[in-house]
């Protein structure tokens, strides 16, 4: 912490508590060559993390929605929901790591879909049609043909 005095970079903290809200930490501290005591305040960072929509829309990331989303593509299918739990998880911290807070929904989509094709292929399906914006029945064929194929193919690598 710089001192506001002498501009000093060392100090010692001399008490620290929170403040009445509950919101910040207050510290009093001593600056090591001048003295001289300061506060400082410590908050928690309130700057929410974001998603760049399609349409370039900017909105603050809610793991709600994403869950949400899941739970409609696995409506009664076998995934437990500790794995869409995971999913969710795994969203979150790839948002969260990003250096700009925020990230294209097109990536995270990608990313869900990727993660729903190794659990359950009908929820990924379920999930791809909105996602993708499938405009008719030949585009939905069109991922269901890939997605035996690529069943096929593993069968045959196997054998």
């Amino acid at each position: 912490m710089k001192c506001p005095f002498c501009g000093y970079l060392e100090d010692k903290v001399v008490d620290s508590r929170e403040s009445r809200e509950g919101e910040a930490i207050r510290r009093r501290r001593e600056c090591l060559r001048c003295e001289r005591r300061f506060t400082s305040y410590e908050r928690i960072d309130e700057i929410p993390y974001m998603v760049i929509k399609k349409d370039g829309r900017r909105e603050p990331f809610d793991r709600n929605k994403v869950m949400a989303g899941l739970l409609r593509a696995c409506e009664k299918r076998p995934v437990p929901s500790t794995k869409l739990e995971a999913i969710v998880n795994s969203v979150e911290k790839y948002v969260q790591e990003s250096p700009e807070r925020e990230r294209p929904t097109s990536k995270i989509g990608e990313q869900i879909m990727r993660r729903l094709k190794e659990l359950d292929k009908v929820a990924y399906v379920r999930f791809a049609s909105v996602y993708l914006e499938f405009e008719d029945v030949s585009e939905f064929m069109h991922e269901l043909k890939s997605l035996v194929r690529a069943r096929a193919n593993a069968a045959n690598r196997r054998t």
